[in-house]
């Protein structure tokens, strides 16, 4: 019996992707565990590999697709030793229809088109992991709730397929309470309806239009979503850098045998961390059950890649050294670039920071990553004049604004939170405190 190989789900949101590369071929023989093909999603390219082993018999997408669908089979395995049938491979996509846009191209499968939907032990037979394979044989849903529960798999006997664990045995464990990984989104209201620009009087022909990628659908809808449906409100705070720059100078020299070099961003970050330790209502979100405190500062951090942007994040950063933080970082940043960054690399964090100073930006308000409850967004730093005691004087000032969501921080936590901030970049020896 053939096995369906389907799209996979990279992401909780993640509705369909580029099937960008096949590692295998028809014929090929595969096991569990082997990289079979690269998926490019909205943020990242990732590998998928085999959970079953066998012969594949079939190859139903071809490299370069876009817009396949989730849960779409792509392909399909036969058990060794088995009869393959027919091998079919796809060598280009398809092209489309214009006389039916709705139907998929002659000749293909209509249930390779839209299959029909899996029940729960089905899905997981399929997305299983082989009993022939070296590692416990459980489906990636029992993996993940398993996780989320804290119970460690070698304590539990399958009831699935070949004596997997599936979704039931970890209910069952946890004291049979249903466990998700996340809860049933309510029905947005309807977008609005948006114009052409020939509707809005912008003559036909007088513009370039660059088509979005699903990187730039991504963040159109999200951030649409989060300005509207969040109520936003910044707060902004002048901080002298001085000390700040000497300290990093001063840290470099000593880091410098070991070859990391420590950025301001690198210093803002493990400040940011340690206040979210202080105000801890300011590592907060917003859900309808109630507000969520973070117990660890899972710090998201803005970088600019071609196409749109991305948030690496440095987990728990509260309790990582500058040059920890340095060295992730710098890594971070080049993988997202290189739009190889793993799903739980970038998804998620408790808290964010977008810095356009290095831009010569010296202040904006950002909008919210949602599930977040703030964003610092941070400017350039500059000399300006100040006034100390009754006499002028010359400083390095930075403006930096928190742009908070007002159903987790009220003003008076916001406040706190960036006096707390100010506080350890203007005497960086309290970050040792």
């Amino acid at each position: 019996m053939s096995i369906d190989i389907l799209m996979p789900a990279l992401s909780p949101t993640m509705e369909e992707g580029t099937l960008a590369k096949w590692h295998v071929a028809v014929g090929d023989t595969v096991k569990a565990g082997d990289v079979i093909a690269e998926i490019e999603t909205d943020k990242a390219t990732m590998e998928v590999e085999a959970v079953d082993e066998g012969v594949i018999s079939a190859l139903l997408v071809a490299a370069g697709t876009e817009g396949v669908k989730v849960n779409r089979v792509i392909a399909q395995l036969a058990s060794e030793g088995e009869g393959e049938g027919e091998a079919i491979s796809v060598s280009a996509p398809p092209p489309p229809s214009p006389a039916s846009p709705g139907l998929p191209p002659k000749g293909e499968d209509l249930n390779a088109a839209n299959p029909p939907p899996l029940g729960e032990g089905d899905r997981e037979a399929v997305e299983g992991v082989s009993p022939a394979s070296d590692r416990i044989a459980a489906s990636p849903l029992a993996r993940r709730l398993a996780r989320a529960v804290g119970l460690d798999l070698a304590s539990l006997s399958g009831s699935g397929p070949h004596g997997r664990i599936i979704k039931r045995d970890i209910d069952a464990q946890a004291g049979m309470r249903p466990v998700t990984v996340q809860a049933a989104p309510t029905q947005a209201p309807a977008p609005r309806q948006v114009q052409s620009l020939e509707e809005m009087g912008i003559a036909p022909g007088s513009y370039d239009l660059i088509p979005l990628d699903g990187m730039g659908k991504t963040i159109a809808r999200r951030m649409t979503e989060s300005f509207r449906d969040i109520p936003h409100f910044p707060l902004s705070i002048d901080l002298e850098l001085d000390a700040l720059l000497d300290a990093r100078t001063r840290i470099n020299a000593g880091l410098e045998s070991l070859g990391v070099k420590v950025s301001v961003n690198d210093l803002i970050i493990r400040c940011a961390a340690l206040a979210l330790k202080r105000v801890p209502m300011a590592n907060a979100s917003y859900t309808p059950q109630g507000i969520a405190v973070h117990r660890h500062a899972d710090i998201a951090v803005a970088v600019a890649i071609d196409g749109g942007l991305i948030t690496p994040i440095i987990r728990a950063a509260e309790t990582k050294g500058l040059a920890q933080i340095a060295t992730e970082m710098k890594d971070l940043a080049a993988r997202a670039r290189a739009r190889k960054l793993k799903p739980e690399e970038f998804q998620g964090g408790t808290f964010s920071i977008s810095n356009l100073g290095m831009f010569g930006i010296k202040s904006f308000a950002s909008i919210i990553n949602e599930p977040q409850g703030a964003i610092l967004s941070v400017g350039a730093g500059e000399k300006r004049a100040v006034v100390r005691g009754d006499s002028l004087a010359i400083a390095t000032v930075m403006t930096v604004t928190l742009t908070c969501d007002h159903r987790v921080l009220n003003g008076t936590i916001g406040a706190q939170w960036l006096n707390d901030f100010k506080a350890l970049v203007e005497d960086p020896l309290m970050m040792l405190a």
